[in-house]
Parts: structure tokens; sequence; C-alpha cells
């Protein structure tokens, strides 16, 4: 095995580009003294709804996107034990969120291209206990939302997209998230807008958003900085038995930036993504799907499939072999049933969607993210070529 060189720089999968205007912004923060929900998140909130062009009272920010999946869950009225369909190959957070909600995960194959929710697997999985749809557009790629739309109307189904990763992405003109009942975004550290930890809910409703809101601080009916702000004390009450779900104005001042830099950051991932193409595409290795025509791609993950058959090298085999490189990388993701919990708790098992499981078990996601220089990329492009090309 090689020695790992330690006197090289551990290139960091997913590292976030923070600039001087966050930092100021986090500084001020400070010394106002209101960490917590306040001013700033409401003015996360209006800048992110003006950026996608609805209405402030149609979003909500939380502290996570499986808080904001969770909230629209029970927002949306689905009934205890209803069942949503899902994709396997997403991470576990997805189904968690619909288990904490108290309904019944149902797992659809994908697409062994776009390795997005299948249409036709979506069809198949329908019984007469379904409620809704919850799409995740993986590694940036919008889902086929005109076919997962027309059986959502056909059935009467709920549709609650999961745009993690997708936070630019659209489908014929039309950004993700807004196409369902909810829309629902991540502001984790590796994603492309950043506030450490966080999320946001889009809804089409707004009576839908305001009980989400409400259910995501205790169920009270006001926050904090409304009950102590210099208009005087004002008295809440508690009206559903909700959750500590709350954004803190400390991640809004991060995020108020970063939302302001999304379309930038967004064309040098893009850059960096092309680079990747280019330089792989003579080697024996599984390349991320381009965007169909008429949509936008989110540029979030770029990954790699490694089948040991094509490579000569198996993909946790290259994992080893990229991190003695000093370069990091990610998995996403082993398919959902490849996990104990799941297995033991609903007797899944991975062969059971097949395309899933092929892709979960060689997939490798190799760093993208704004900060990255051109040398960081080319580092990366040099590693996967000797690894693959070596062996």
């Amino acid at each position: 095995m090689a020695q790992v060189d330690n006197s090289v720089p551990f290139l960091v999968f997913g590292g976030p580009r923070i600039e001087e205007p966050e930092i100021a912004e986090v500084e001020a923060c400070l010394r106002s003294g209101w960490l917590g929900t306040g001013p700033r998140v409401a003015q996360f909130e209006r800048d992110f709804a003006a950026w996608r062009r609805v209405q402030p009272s149609r979003v909500a920010a939380v502290n996570s996107c499986t808080a904001a999946l969770h909230v629209s869950m029970v927002a949306a009225g689905l009934e205890p034990g209803s069942e949503v369909i899902t994709t396997p190959l997403t991470f576990c957070a997805t189904v968690n969120a619909i288990l904490h909600a108290g309904l019944s995960p149902v797992l659809a194959d994908v697409d062994p291209f776009t390795q997005n929710l299948d249409p036709a697997a979506i069809e198949a999985a329908i019984t007469p206990r379904t409620r809704a749809i919850l799409p995740v557009h993986f590694a940036g790629h919008p889902c086929d939302m005109g076919r997962i739309m027309a059986i959502a109307e056909r059935h009467g189904l709920v549709v609650i997209e999961d745009c993690a990763h997708a936070i630019e992405s659209e489908y014929r003109g039309q950004a993700v998230g807004t196409f369902g009942d909810f829309g629902c975004f991540s502001f984790y550290v590796t994603k492309n807008v950043v506030t450490g930890e966080g999320g946001m809910i889009l809804g089409r409703d707004e009576e839908h958003i305001a009980r989400a809101r409400i259910l995501a601080l205790h169920g009270m009916s006001k926050d904090a900085w409304h009950r102590f702000g210099d208009k005087g004390y004002r008295h809440y009450q508690v009206v559903e038995c909700g959750f500590k779900y709350n954004m803190m104005d400390l991640q809004a001042a991060i995020g108020i930036h970063q939302l302001g830099r999304v379309e930038q950051n967004w064309a040098r991932r893009r850059e960096l993504w092309l680079r990747y193409d280019q330089a792989f595409a003579n080697l024996p290795v599984g390349l991320p799907a381009a965007a169909e025509e008429g949509t936008r791609h989110g540029h979030h993950l770029y990954t790699i499939m490694v089948d040991e058959a094509r490579c000569g090298i198996s993909r946790d085999d290259f994992l080893e072999a990229m991190n003695t490189a000093r370069i990091g990388t990610g998995v996403h993701y082993l398919s959902v049933p490849e996990h104990p919990y799941y297995q033991q708790r609903f007797g899944w098992r991975p062969e059971q969607w097949p395309h899933a499981m092929r892709l979960g078990r060689q997939t490798v996601s190799l760093p993208l993210s704004p900060a990255m220089t051109d040398a960081d990329a080319q580092r990366v492009v040099e590693a996967v070529t000797a690894i693959v090309r070596h062996t």
C-alpha cells in the first residue's frame, strides 16, 4: 500500500467558499446581541423568496433540510401510516423524515442514467395507501417533474421535492422546488449555498407554510424576535405540538451573502464539472449524466462510477487510493436498503432495487466546490487518471 505523504495539503471534499462579507456579517450579528431567530433570518427568507420569484409568505427558514422535509409532511396533513414513495438512492434523512412524520416509506428504483426516481417505477409502486411522492433531485440533476406531476395529479398525491442538491436546478425553465406542494432545500456546509446547518421550505399554499412555520418552533404562535423585540413583550400561545427546528440569525448571516453569490458559484462549479468531463472522457469510469435539453443542472455532486471489472480496482480501494493522494472523496450514496436499520425494520434487501444497488456500490463523489483552485482541480484529475490507468 502506498504511503500517505502528510506534507501534501489535504484537499477537503466539499469545502465551502467563505468570503469577507459573510465574516463581517457574522461579526455584526455577534455584536448585535441577537443570535437566535430574528431580523437576519427574516431577510434571508425575503431574499430567497425574491430569488425564486415567490411571495415571502411562501417560504420558511428552518435548521436543516431534514427538518424541512419532516415539517412539510406534517403540514400537508398526511394521515399516519400513509405511504410516501421515494428513491433508494438518497441520504438516510429522506427516509428518516418520512418515518418521523409517522408515515411509511416505499422505495421505487432509479433510472440508471439520471440516477433519479424512475417515473415508471413510481407508478408501479402506488397502492391504495399512497398519499405522497418525495422525489430527490440527485446531485443537482432535475427529476422528470413533468411525468412525476402528471402521476401525482392522476392519483391525487402530494408532492414534496427534496432539493438538497438542487438550489439552482431547473426543469423546462421552471425552478425545482416550485412544482410540488413543498420544496425543501439544504444549506449544510457542503451544499451550494451554505449556512453551516440550515434549510428552507418553499410552499405552494401560504396556509401550509404558515403552519410549517409554527410547527418549526414548538407550535408557538410567535417567535422570540416578536416576543422580546423593542415593541414590548408579546404573549404567545402554543397551538400545536411542534418541534425545535428554527434557523438562527448567526446562520442566516452567512446565508445572506452566500445566496448573493449563488450564480457566480454555480458558474465556477460548472467550469470544474466540464473540466472533469473532458479529462475523464477516455477513462474506463462512468461519468455523470448531462442535463437534458431545456433543464438546468445544479452541478452539486460530480459522481463517477468505479466498476472493478472495467477499472481493475474496486470502488473502496479507489477511495483509499484517493485518500493516500490526500484528496477527499464522498460516497453518494450506498442505497438505503444496504443499511442494517432498514433491513431489520422493513426486511428490505438491496437486490429489490437493482439499479440503486449497483450505483450505490460503484459511486464516488469527487471534490467540486467554488473554493477550489485550478491547481486543486488538476490534482484531482491527475490522481484519478493515475489510479485508474495504473491499475
